[in-house]
């Protein structure tokens, strides 16, 4: 295992996202869970006034965001411009969200990071958690953050190591362009490499490392040498 492979450089293309500057502070990108409602705080009063409106005491949305009406909002929140807020999306708080990303229908998001072009249509839940560009989960997956037994939370890599990062919560860490299929439960600890994939009805139980594929069976293959049978995946 090496971890200088999950550094945040590794994982994101930081210059493409207005949140990326403030990632490159840290190492590793679960470091920056703690810290994201100091900084949404600190960021919102900042934001161009022209580009972006103050809808609460902590609560900034992009002028081109589209906002259903049933969509609740609990600040401190940042949302980016022309992202789509579904009907019945619930952000919970400590939530900063990317420009053109979707947040679709009964779909809940807390303390969490969403950069560009993140799409998480149906029914899931993303605590604790960052999504890299491009991202998408597919109907129903769950980022699950908290052990049943409360234990801090450790990440289990692909060759029996375990990292101990002290969290008490954390759900998925995933690199930009990653592909979640539909009701995976993405565990405590999740982490996923660029352009990985996740089978559907699939549990995580191991980090995937870029361009791998978790499948149901809990085998990880390389991507690039099974490009037809992934191809035949759906989300």
């Amino acid at each position: 295992m090496l971890l200088s492979n999950w550094h945040t450089e590794k994982l994101f293309d930081l210059d493409r996202s207005v949140y990326g500057q403030w990632l490159k502070n840290f190492t590793y990108p679960w470091e920056a869970l703690p810290q994201i409602k100091a900084y949404v705080l600190t960021l919102g009063p900042t934001l161009d006034p022209n580009v972006y409106e103050q809808r609460g005491e902590t609560i900034w949305i992009a002028k081109s965001a589209v906002v259903h009406p049933s969509a609740s909002i609990e600040g401190p929140v940042i949302i980016g411009e022309r992202t789509e807020l579904r009907p019945g999306a619930y952000i919970r708080g400590s939530v900063l969200v990317g420009n053109d990303c979707v947040l679709g229908n009964s779909c809940e998001f807390k303390n969490a990071v969403l950069l560009d072009h993140v799409q998480v249509p149906h029914f899931s839940y993303v605590g604790d958690s960052i999504l890299g560009n491009d991202a998408h989960l597919g109907a129903g997956v769950i980022c699950s953050n908290f052990r049943q037994d409360k234990g801090p939370i450790k990440i289990h890599f692909e060759d029996g190591s375990v990292l101990d990062t002290g969290l008490r919560k954390m759900g998925v860490v995933a690199g930009d362009g990653i592909e979640v299929g539909c009701q995976a439960v993405l565990n405590p600890g999740s982490l996923l490499g660029r352009m990985s994939r996740v089978y559907p009805l699939t549990m995580t139980r191991s980090a995937v490392p870029e361009a791998h594929m978790l499948k149901a069976d809990g085998s990880i293959v390389d991507v690039t040498l099974n490009s037809s049978e992934t191809n035949e995946q759906t989300t």
